[in-house]
């Protein structure tokens, strides 16, 4: 049990930092805290089958809200957009035969 606490007091840190990276404006570094917490997570789900009752109860009642502050730091994120696709212009220097001009 001392491992899956730990492990949800790893995920609330992460969760910290990324809130008060994204307060800063650094999304980027938010979404890798972000990332790391959501592993932290996924690392609980795995190990879920294996606990008792009483242990399930605990993180449980633990990691629900925690999942809660990632799903809306998520939210809060910025929106990746792509770049436009644009037709590529000649470059008359690209054109001209390097020999010829010369």
């Amino acid at each position: 049990m001392d491992r899956e606490l730990k492990a949800l007091a790893e995920v609330g840190l992460a969760l910290t930092a990324a809130e008060a990276a994204l307060g800063e404006g650094a999304a980027q570094a938010a979404e890798v805290r972000l990332d790391e917490a959501d592993a932290g997570l996924e690392a609980l789900r795995a190990v879920w089958p294996r606990l008792g009752p009483a242990e399930r109860r605990v993180v449980g009642a633990a990691a629900t809200p925690l999942r809660a502050r990632s799903d809306a730091v998520r939210r809060r994120l910025p929106r990746r957009r792509a770049l436009d696709e644009v037709v590529a212009e000649p470059d008359p220097e690209q054109e001209r035969d390097p020999a010829a001009a010369a």
